[in-house]
This record gives structure tokens, sequence and C-alpha cells, in this order.
């Protein structure tokens, strides 16, 4: 069995090397035909270097193909995985720290606030050409699963304007059914869960074990819970209002919805600083600038570890090689997708993307109805529909009048700024923006007039967050070498939390 698989954004270690282990532990797999594409040379060298020696010392005889030219990467792909971060990290902290200027003070900024409506625009710009290289480079039947946030976003514009059939895949869904299934002192393969919402904002509408029903009494098991009643307080709190726990965690869920980080005397009533997952502000970026450090510093060392072994039981729980080995092999997978509703989920819009149970095969992927989402739920995603509607639609169109209104419609924006605030707002971060931003020309050189004349709203220019933790120095990073390791290898940088502790 052979075909060929492209990684574009491949520089990204903490992606690239697992979905590689995850696909080649599949033993009709040892054939296939593997491409990385990264715009960063030195990045794309040093991952390929780390995953050819794992495909070596495996007793692969795979050559990995290594290119920063994305459309000979692109030839002849069946299947394409996209983890870029357009702009990098130094976007990613204009993201953060512009709105934090206004008093938005997010935890990670890549899915929806200010941050991830922004992180929109930069990604679609450019998911928009790597599908026009894909339909032009890749095979007829060719599949992007996409792991690039902000996930919906993406994944929206890339079906509906780029041509291409894309998936979108996350690894939240499964954090979370770890979690319940914890909480009752079970494992997670003996807890069936049905979960459904949108990216970032899925539901676990149901759990069972044994035919149980584990959902009316999970607020109480989550508040026992040593670890999680300290850790997971938003999380908790929207459990008891709304009925249903949701997948995102503490710190990401936090910055979705206008209730808990408005107020920034009362940020830290929600959040917990063991990790930076649980509501640090700018937490995300932290961890991954530590990441990108490490791995740029200590490279030299990780060619001397121990290898990735591609044995099943090392094998990860990300979606996108259970998704290949279905199409390819029958084996039936079930998982969670993103994909354009159509019906799934009958009370979200049938345009948007939605997260649900599917099932693989080789027919395809198939995803059944699961009908009505419990109304308040739905009334939580339906708010960030509409704003995922207008990021996307601006930043096809290059249209900063639905760009603001976007930033108006978001939850927490809408919570803590007004209308005039929120305009300057989208006028900084569209010039700070710039270079990965052509399709708003017109629209960033008004905004530079704009904040070269007259007087400008004033704003908080020094502050740093109600829970802003400095970037640990390589050398600090040096006294625990294993978390450093961790941080920066792996996709799902919230995983093992008690190795993450400050």
């Amino acid at each position: 069995m052979s075909f060929k698989v492209t990684f574009i954004g491949a520089g990204s270690i903490g992606f690239t090397r697992g979905l590689l282990r995850d696909l080649l532990t599949v033993p009709e797999f040892k054939d296939i035909q593997v491409s990385f594409m990264d715009i960063n040379p030195r990045n794309l060298e040093m991952v390929t270097e780390l995953c050819q020696r794992d495909i070596r010392e495996n007793g692969l005889n795979i050559q990995i193909q290594s290119t920063t030219d994305r459309r000979e990467a692109l030839k002849g792909a069946k299947y394409v995985f996209c983890t870029i971060r357009v702009g990098g990290l130094e976007a990613f902290a204009t993201d953060v720290d512009i709105p934090l200027k206004y008093g938005v003070d997010q935890c990670v900024g890549d899915t929806l606030c200010a941050g991830g409506i922004m992180y929109g625009q930069r990604g679609i710009a450019e998911m928009l050409n790597i599908c026009r290289d894909i339909r032009e480079m890749a095979a007829p039947d060719v599949l992007l699963l996409n792991y690039s946030n902000p996930m919906a976003m993406l994944t929206w514009a890339c079906n509906k304007y780029g041509g291409v059939r894309t998936v979108g895949l996350c690894h939240g869904v499964q954090h979370g059914h770890h979690q319940i299934a914890e909480v009752y002192g079970l494992d997670k393969k003996d807890v069936d869960i049905i979960c459904a919402g949108i990216n970032h904002q899925t539901w676990y509408i149901a759990a069972r074990y044994q035919g149980k029903d584990l959902t009316d009494g999970l607020p109480e098991a989550f508040e026992r819970h040593p670890e999680y009643s300290r850790t997971e307080k938003v999380r908790i709190d929207m459990l008891r209002r709304f009925g249903y726990y949701s997948t995102e965690s503490n710190g990401h869920l936090s910055e979705y919805v206008p209730w808990y980080r408005k107020r920034s005397g009362e940020i830290m009533d929600w959040i917990d600083l063991g990790s930076w997952i649980n509501g640090e502000t700018g937490g995300y970026l932290r961890v991954c600038t530590e990441g990108r450090n490490w791995f740029e510093t200590d490279f030299p060392n990780w060619m001397k570890d121990p290898v990735f072994s591609y044995t099943p039981e090392s094998r990860g729980e990300e979606h996108g090689s259970y998704i290949i080995e279905g199409l390819e092999t029958g084996r039936v997978y079930r998982g969670h997708f993103n994909v354009i509703n159509n019906g799934v989920i009958s009370n979200l819009p049938a345009d948007a993307v939605i997260e649900a149970p599917g099932y693989v095969d080789r027919n395809g992927i198939s995803m059944p109805v699961v009908g009505e989402l419990p109304l308040g739920p739905a009334a939580v995603c339906n708010a960030s529909i509409s704003v995922q509607r207008l990021a996307v639609e601006a930043a096809i169109h290059g249209d900063d009048q639905l760009l603001r209104q976007a930033f108006m419609m978001d939850p927490l924006v809408g919570a803590v700024c007004n209308p005039k605030e929120i305009w300057q707002m989208v006028d900084e971060m569209l010039v700070a923006g710039e270079p990965w931003l052509p399709q708003y020309g017109s629209a960033i050189a008004e905004a530079k007039k704009r904040l070269t004349s007259g007087t400008l709203l004033p704003t908080k220019s020094n502050y740093e967050g109600a829970a802003r933790i400095q970037v640990k120095t390589v050398e600090e990073m040096r006294l625990d070498r294993e978390a450093a390791n961790k941080n920066a290898g792996e996709s799902d940088k919230g995983k093992d939390r008690e190795k993450l502790m400050n």
C-alpha cells in the first residue's frame, strides 16, 4: 500500500513528529511516501533529521522528501496535514499584547476573542493559497486534514472558498473524556460519550458507563476531585449553569464567553496558575515561546535521546492517522471531526463548521445526525458562530467593516470594550499584522492615518494582565529538561499538566 502524505508546516515539532509516528505504526503504511514542507529552512531541517532518525531506527526505508517548495511537496499527495501558524510567534504576540492595552485579557487567543479573530485573518489568507496549490498539484481525491487554529474559521474557509475537501481535527474531546472518566474513578475506554457543538465549545451531551447515565452527578463529581475543583472553576461553573461539561480547558473557555475575564480584579477568582492552561494571561504564547527557544537550543541533545517507537502502544490519540487508516484499510474508526454542519446538529446553522461524532471506513467519513443540542449550549455556540461567520467573510473579502463587526459581536471583547475602543484596537491590530494581511492593503493604509493623526483614546499601554508570567530563559528550562522537552515536543501543550507546573 503506497500513497503520499504531505505535511504543510512541518517545522512544528509538536505535531509533525507525533503525527508521523502515529501514521507509521500502521503496518500497511510501511511503504508510503512522506513529504515535509515549511517556510523556515532551519526548523524544517531539524524536524526532518529527527523524524528520519526515528524512521531509520524503526527499520523502515521511507525517505522523507523535505522542501521549502510547497507545490513540489504537494505533488501527487493524497493526504495533506496542515499545522501552520501564519506570522509565527511574532504575530501571535500582537494578538495577545494589543488587546491587553484595551483590557481584553486572553489566556490563548487563537480560536475566538480578539486574538483568534486576527489569527483567522492571517490564516485564511494563506489557506486559500494552500488550497490553490492543492487543487493544482495534489491527487484528485485529496483530503486536507487541518490542525491549524482557529479551527472552525479555517476549515469553513477551505470548504466554502478553497475548493478542497477539508476536515478539521482537534484533541479537546479526548482530554475532557479522560477527565469525566477520572472524576468517577473509571477508565476512559469504559465511558461512552456523545460530544457535539463547535470546536473548543463542544458539549458532552451524553456520558454512560455500563448503560448508566453519568451526566446528572457530574458537577458534584468534579467538585469532589482534588485537582479539578481547583483548576477547572470556569468549566464547573458552566456545567452548573448550562447542564453540560464543555471540552475546552479552563483558560480557553474563559475567553470565549463574557463572564469570567471582563473585570481584571475578578479573573484570579476563576483561574489557577499551577499550569498555563488553567487561565494564565498569555499562557499559550509563553509556553510556545519557551518550546521554540528550547528546541532550537537543545536540538543536538534531542538527536541523542531515544527515538520514537513505532509500536501500537506508543500511538497517540490524534485523529489524523486513524482517519487515514480507516479510509485506506477499511478498519472502522470513531472520532470527533470538524465538518460543515449540513443538518448534523439541527439547531446550529447548516453552513457552520461543527464538531461532532463521526465514523470512518473505506466508504469515507460518515457523520450521524446528532439532532438538537440543549438550548443553553446551542446559544453559547451560536454566539461564537456569528463571530466566526463575520470573521471568515471579512478575511475572504478584505472587508474591515465586517472585521470590526466580528470584534463587536465577540462575547469577551464586547463585554470589555465600547465601540470606539474596538475600532481603535482593530486599527492597531491591522497595522501590526500588515506583513500577513495582503487582503487589507487599503484598510491598513487608512488605519495608519487614523493612528498617526488626531487624538487617540487612552489605553493601558503597560498593562501586563491579571495573571502574566514571564517567559523562562533557556537556563531556567535546563533545570528540568524533561519538562522542557515535553513542552516543546507535544502537540497538546496542556497534556500531563502536573509536569508543566511553574
